[in-house]
């Protein structure tokens, strides 16, 4: 039986945003996620995995970021993203029964929680669900020096074919940082996972992820 999620509302200051909140019974652990750039909390990718992860003893809280709440669709600012991570942790910790409460996301959102943990925001280990290294055709804008410093648990998980991370930078990056990193290649695919020719929808992609994900956080629990 699927575990019933329910909406909430994310303090912010003196806003609020919307989120989405799912609790198995004795969870092992807490994962909250963030959205990528183009996509809200919503995206079928992020419910399929959400659903998925509570399946295998996982809490999820789903959150979206101010400009995603607002209707805007330029990302935030670190500053702003980071402010919203904060704000997710504290309302999933609060939730929680003191099971390791995670941090991750998709592309942006899982690089603004990085930035958040190196800026001093608690976390048991970060999970990055296609890690925008670079834009498309720039590795030479590689967005990677905030990683170093981090000394929590880090998961990859990557397409081979993801164009914002090359494959090569990429794996001297996770060898850079050292045991604590761990990338896993999702063969053939790109940044949504997705694999040409290939038929699957948006939400069975999530959920074929979250068998990792439990995986590493059970491995660093």
């Amino acid at each position: 039986m699927s575990t019933t999620e329910f909406p909430i509302a994310v303090t912010i200051g003196d806003a609020s945003v919307s989120g989405v909140y799912a609790r198995p019974d004795r969870p092992f652990a807490s994962l909250v996620l963030a959205h990528g750039a183009g996509a809200g909390m919503d995206h079928p990718f992020l419910r399929g995995l959400s659903q998925a992860l509570n399946d295998d003893g996982v809490a999820t809280l789903r959150f979206n970021f101010p400009y995603r709440e607002a209707g805007r669709k330029f990302p935030d600012r670190p500053p702003a993203a980071i402010a919203a991570w904060r704000a997710a942790m504290t309302e999933a910790a609060a939730r929680s029964a003191g099971e390791p409460l995670w941090a991750g996301g998709k592309s942006f959102g899982g690089r603004m929680a990085s930035m958040a943990v190196a800026d001093d925001m608690p976390a048991a280990g970060l999970v990055y669900l296609g890690y925008p290294l670079h834009p498309p055709g720039r590795p030479d804008k590689i967005r990677d020096e905030h990683l170093y410093g981090l000394k929590v648990p880090m998961l990859f998980l990557q397409g081979t074919r993801d164009p914002f991370a090359t494959r090569e930078l990429l794996e001297a990056v996770v060898a850079r940082i050292g045991p604590i990193a761990t990338l896993e290649w999702s063969e053939g695919g790109d940044h949504s996972f997705g694999v040409a020719g290939v038929k699957r929808g948006a939400e069975e992609v999530g959920a074929s992820l979250a068998g990792p994900v439990a995986a590493f956080m059970r491995s660093h629990g």
